[in-house]
């Protein structure tokens, strides 16, 4: 049984709510031309904010893309997030990057990269810097199945578990790899099974079940710290959305297919149930936290795509420690 606080749990449900409010906004902004792209997580938020509170918060984040929450538990505010989709001038990465391609040095969040696999070996790298540190923290690093099939992955688990690095592998098993089922991704058990292969600790946990989540992960990280050692984590979940806004996963899969999850086993949903049961949550704060969530999310979009693009002429400035003698003498025609 999950011992969390109230506050927690709520904290848990309002971050769940707010992401998923998010996701649909920004969906729609993009459908409307006023961004260029975005990706959703509807139906796995359960498996970014268990994790997310059951880490340190100086622990390092390796996201894949679909790990906005985990940011949005930390602290990331709804104008950051919104200056970065829309690319603005109060953007972090100044514009430069796709739109969900988060990063935060302050809440110890490494950008997201677009090509698959390439966080792996560097969070084996960066646990194996915190061993030698002895720090006492962890790093974690999210993949999708898909990503399971990645030359990336088998080097960074490989030199997780020779280099006894603390990091934790976790794997969101969402059913699909764009429009590749997860039967036609693999013959063997999940990603899980190839856990024991690599002399790594392994566990398959319910991705719906925050709770679920958060204790396997918490374990997890205790193993890491305790132990100096890897671990997988394969959280078995659902991925409600389209794989992003230039996909159209009615092609590949049915509607009623889609249905079946959405109300059978959604994650906000059932810790909804949760924090009823408890006498934590009716109704009447739903319908409050409803219009004050939607509120804060659009009033943050509208102030985003208000503000100025990055000044073109700053498009080199702080990637290089000495600034090549090209660029230099270019920037005198700027």
């Amino acid at each position: 049984m999950c011992a969390l606080s109230e506050e927690t749990v709520v904290k848990m449900y309002k971050v769940m709510t707010q992401l998923n409010s998010m996701d649909r906004i920004m969906y729609e902004s993009q459908r409307q031309g006023r961004i260029s792209f975005y990706m959703t997580n509807f139906g796995e938020e359960g498996t970014q904010i268990g994790s997310a509170a059951a880490l340190s918060s100086e622990d390092l984040i390796f996201g894949q893309y679909r790990e906005a929450g985990t940011l949005l538990w930390r602290g990331f505010s709804l104008d950051q997030f919104m200056n970065q989709c829309y690319g603005n001038c109060e953007d972090l990465g100044k514009g430069r990057q796709m739109p969900v391609c988060y990063g935060s040095k302050g809440l110890s969040f490494v950008t997201i990269s677009s090509p698959l696999g390439t966080q792996m070996p560097q969070a084996s790298g960066a646990a194996y810097a915190f061993k030698r540190q002895k720090n006492g923290l962890c790093v974690i690093c999210y993949f999708g199945e898909g990503t399971s099939s990645e030359g990336d992955a088998h080097a960074a688990l490989n030199f997780a578990a020779t280099l006894e690095c603390p990091v934790i592998f976790f794997c969101r098993n969402n059913g699909y790899a764009i429009s590749t089922p997860s039967r036609e991704q693999y013959k063997g058990d999940g990603v899980a099974g190839r856990g024991p292969a690599y002399g790594i600790h392994t566990i398959r946990v319910d991705g719906n079940d925050v709770f679920a989540i958060y204790n396997a992960t918490k374990a997890a990280r205790d193993i890491c710290v305790s132990e100096n050692k890897p671990v997988l984590l394969e959280a078995m979940t659902y991925r409600l959305g389209h794989h992003s806004t230039s996909d159209d996963s009615t092609a590949y899969r049915s509607i009623d297919e889609v249905r079946y999850w959405d109300e059978r086993d959604s994650p906000i949903a059932r810790l909804r149930y949760y924090l009823v049961s408890k006498g934590w949550w009716d109704d009447a704060k739903e319908k409050v936290w409803k219009e004050q969530n939607e509120k804060e999310v659009l009033q943050a979009s509208a102030r985003a795509e208000k503000k100025l693009k990055p000044n073109w002429t700053e498009l080199f400035k702080d990637l290089y420690h000495d600034m090549p003698q090209h660029l230099s003498l270019a920037r005198k025609f700027w």
